[in-house]
C-alpha cells in the first residue's frame, strides 16, 4: 500500500513578503525574490493601490496566485506566493498568525523608523509555519486500509457451521390469525419469540385504550356548579404569581389616567419638532468643519434639552458616524449602516449598482482595523476614505495629452490617427466636430473621415460641420492651410477600407490629425462589432475613444464591457487595441448626477478625456476631478 503523506506549507509557498502599501519590502523569506518581483508589482499597482477586489485577498497572474492580508493599523500587507493549481484553505489562518507574530514584535516601532529598520523575523516565520504544517497534517488523512480475507468474518465460518442439524428443536412460529385475545399457552422456560412480545405489547394497548367501569364512574360523578348560564363568556386566567385583582387594575391601560394625559400632550410637543427624514450627503467645507469644532462644547452642553435641535453642520449619510468618536478600533457592523446608505446615495447619484457596492467595499476595506485618535471621529474618516476612493477612479493610470502625441507623431512623417466609437445617438459626430475645433485652435489641420456608411444623412452632417469649421478658421489665417478637410466616399462602403484610405490620403498630403467617425453600434450587435474591430485592427490608430453619455447609469457599465470584450475577442492580434480613453457628452443636462463618470472609468480604468457640456463648438472641456466628486458628495 502507498503511504499517503502530507506536503509541507514550506514546499507549498513559493515566496512570503511583509511590504508597505506603498511597494517598500521590510521582510521577505527568501534572499532572491526576483522571480515573483513581477507578481509583487503587479498586485500593488492593480489592487493595493486602486484598492479593487480587496474583498476576496486573492490575485493571481499567469501561473502564479498570490494570497494576501491588509493591516490598515500599520499599513502593511502580508503576502504568500504560490502556484495557481494549489488550493490552500488554511492560507488565511497562516497569514493572520504571522500578522499577530509580526505586530507583537514591531508593532511599537515608530513610523519614521519603520521604513529604515532591519526586521529579523525569520525565527518567528519559522515558528509560525511550522504551527500551520501541524495543523495541515491533521486536516490530511491516510485512507482506510482494506481488510484482508483472514481479517474477516467471512473467512471464520466452516463448513459444518453452515449445515443444519435435524436433531436440535426448531422453534414454533406463533400463528398471526389466531385470534390475540386468547394467546397460546406456552411454558414459562420457553424464551420470548419476536412474535410473542408483538403480540403482548398489542394487548397491553388495547386494555390501554379500553376505557373501565370505574372511569365512566368517575366521569359521571363530576359535579355541575349551580346557577351556571348555557353559554358563559371568556373569563381571564388568573395565573398563580399574577398578584391580586389590585395590580390588574393597576396594569389596566385601556383608560387613560390623568398622568398620561399629560405624558401624551408633551409627547405629541416633540413629535412636532423631530426630524425624521435623513438628507443626501452633504459636503463640508473647511470653514464648516472649522465652526463644527469649534462650537462642539456647546453642542454638549445643549444636547440634554428637552427639544432637538438642528445640527448646525447639516444631516446627511455623514450624520451616522458622529455618534461614534475616538479611541476605538473601527469594526465593519459600526460601518454597516452607513455603507448602505452610502450605497444608496451613490445609486441616486447615477452611478451603476455594482459600481457603488465595490466602492463601499473598498471604503471598508480601508477603514476596517484603523485605530482611531482620541478627538478623531468615523465621519472624518470616512469622508476622507470615500474622496481619495473617487479620486482614485477618476485619476487616469496613464495622461493621455493628444496635443503632445500628435506633434511627436508628425515629426515621425505620419498623421495621429483618433477613431471614434459608441452607441447610437450620443453624440460622436457633434462631439467629433469640438474636439476637430480644439485641434484648429491649437494650429493643427484636420482631415474628418466619414466612416458611418450606414446612417443617412451622417455625410451630409460631417460636410456641415466641415464648411462651418472653415468658416471659423480661414485658410488665410493660417499660411493658406485649409484647416479641415472631408473625405467621403458615400454610403454603402466598407468602413475599414475608406479609413484606411484617408490615412494614405493625409500621409500624402501632411495632414496633422485624422478623425474617424464611425457607425454607432450597439454592444450587442455581433456583426457591426466584427466590424468595428477590423476598422481598428486594419488602421492601427494612435487612439481610440469611446463616445459615452453622462445619462445613463447600469447601462454605461454593460456598453463598455462589452465593447472591450468584442474589440479583443474579435482581433487575431496577440495584443488587441481596445478603448484608451472616454469622451462624455451631454454632461449640461444631469446636474449633480455624475456617476456615470465613475462607472466608466472603474470599468475601464481609462481616463475621461474630454467632456462635452453644450452646442457650440467651444463647449468641450477636460474634466474637473474635484468638482466631480464635490457634486457625488452632496
Amino acid at each position: 500500500m502507498p503511504i499517503v503523506r502530507a506536503t509541507g506549507l514550506a514546499e507549498m509557498l513559493d515566496f512570503v513578503v511583509i511590504f508597505t502599501k506603498g511597494g517598500v519590502v521590510l521582510w521577505n523569506s527568501q534572499t532572491s525574490g526576483i522571480n515573483f518581483s513581477s507578481c509583487i508589482n503587479s498586485l500593488i499597482r492593480g489592487v493595493i493601490l486602486e484598492e479593487r477586489n480587496t474583498d476576496s485577498k486573492y490575485f493571481e497572474e499567469d501561473q502564479l496566485a498570490v494570497q494576501f492580508k491588509l493591516d490598515n493599523e500599520l499599513d502593511l500587507v502580508y503576502a504568500a506566493v504560490f502556484q495557481k493549481v494549489i488550493k490552500l484553505s488554511y492560507l488565511d489562518a497562516f497569514l493572520a498568525d504571522m500578522q499577530f507574530a509580526f505586530k507583537e514584535k514591531f508593532g511599537g516601532t515608530p513610523t519614521l523608523e519603520r521604513l529604515g529598520s532591519e526586521y529579523d523575523f525569520e525565527g518567528e516565520f519559522r515558528s509560525v509555519l511550522t504551527a500551520a504544517e501541524e495543523a495541515s497534517s491533521k486536516q490530511v488523512k491516510a485512507p482506510k486500509a482494506m481488510r484482508s480475507y483472514n481479517e474477516s468474518q467471512k473467512s471464520k465460518k466452516t463448513v459444518a457451521s453452515m449445515i443444519q442439524d435435524d436433531k436440535k428443536p426448531v422453534e414454533k412460529r406463533v400463528n398471526i390469525q389466531e385470534s390475540p385475545t386468547q394467546p397460546k399457552s406456552r411454558p414459562s422456560s420457553s424464551p420470548l419469540t419476536t412474535d410473542d412480545i408483538i403480540q403482548e405489547n398489542r394487548r397491553k394497548l388495547r386494555e390501554k385504550l379500553t376505557p373501565t367501569k370505574k372511569s365512566a364512574d368517575t366521569k359521571l360523578s363530576v359535579p355541575v356548579k349551580q346557577g351556571a348560564t348555557e353559554k358563559a363568556g371568556k373569563k381571564p386566567r388568573v395565573w398563580d404569581l399574577g398578584g391580586n385583582s389590585k395590580d390588574a387594575v393597576l396594569l389596566d391601560r385601556s383608560k387613560d389616567s390623568p398622568e398620561d394625559v399629560q405624558y401624551q400632550s408633551v409627547n405629541n410637543e416633540l413629535v412636532g419638532t423631530m426630524h425624521g427624514v435623513i438628507p443626501d450627503l452633504d459636503v463640508e467645507d473647511e470653514e464648516d468643519v472649522d465652526s463644527a469644532e469649534d462650537s462642539s462644547e456647546e453642542d454638549d452642553m445643549n444636547s440634554h434639552s428637552l427639544a432637538p435641535k438642528k445640527d448646525r453642520r447639516g444631516g446627511g449619510l455623514l450624520s451616522y458616524f458622529r455618534g461614534i468618536v475616538g479611541g476605538k478600533t473601527i469594526v465593519l457592523a459600526d460601518l454597516k449602516p452607513a455603507l448602505e446608505k452610502m450605497r444608496d446615495h451613490l445609486i441616486s447619484k447615477n452611478v451603476a449598482s455594482e459600481i457603488a457596492v465595490k466602492l463601499c467595499e473598498s471604503v471598508a476595506t480601508s477603514l476596517e482595523g484603523k485605530q482611531m485618535g482620541t478627538f478623531d471621529s468615523i465621519a472624518s474618516l470616512v469622508r476622507e476614505a470615500l474622496t481619495q476612493s473617487l479620486v482614485r477612479i477618476l485619476s487616469p493610470k496613464r495622461r493621455i495629452d493628444i496635443i503632445r502625441d500628435a506633434l511627436e507623431s508628425n515629426r515621425g512623417g505620419k498623421p495621429y490617427t483618433i477613431i471614434f466609437c459608441g452607441v447610437n445617438g450620443v453624440g460622436k459626430s457633434t462631439n467629433l466636430a469640438k474636439i476637430c475645433f480644439w485641434l484648429i485652435e491649437n494650429d493643427f489641420n484636420v482631415l474628418i473621415a466619414a466612416c458611418d456608411t450606414f446612417r443617412a444623412g451622417a455625410v451630409e452632417q460631417l460636410r456641415t460641420h466641415t464648411r462651418h469649421l472653415n468658416a471659423l478658421h480661414p485658410a488665410a489665417n493660417h499660411n493658406n492651410r485649409t484647416m479641415v478637410q472631408l473625405y467621403e466616399k458615400g454610403y454603402g462602403k466598407d468602413a475599414a477600407g475608406i479609413a484606411l484610405e484617408a490615412i494614405k490620403f493625409a500621409h500624402d498630403t501632411k495632414v496633422d490629425v485624422v478623425l474617424v467617425d464611425t457607425a454607432g453600434r450597439m454592444q450587442d450587435n455581433e456583426p457591426l462589432m466584427r466590424s468595428l474591430s477590423k476598422l481598428i485592427k486594419v488602421n492601427n490608430p494612435d487612439l481610440v475613444l469611446f463616445v459615452g453619455e453622462a445619462l445613463v447609469g447600469n447601462e454605461a457599465v454593460d456598453q463598455l464591457v462589452k465593447f472591450n470584450q468584442s474589440l479583443a475577442d474579435y482581433s487575431s492580434n496577440e495584443t488587441p487595441h481596445i478603448i484608451d480613453g472616454i469622451v462624455l457628452t451631454k454632461f449640461d443636462t444631469i446636474d449633480d448626477k455624475v456617476g456615470a463618470a465613475i462607472s466608466m472609468t472603474y470599468i475601464t480604468g481609462q481616463p475621461i478625456v474630454f467632456v462635452g457640456t453644450g452646442q457650440t463648438y467651444a463647449d468641450l472641456k477636460a474634466i474637473n476631478v474635484n468638482a466631480v466628486v464635490n457634486s457625488l458628495m452632496k
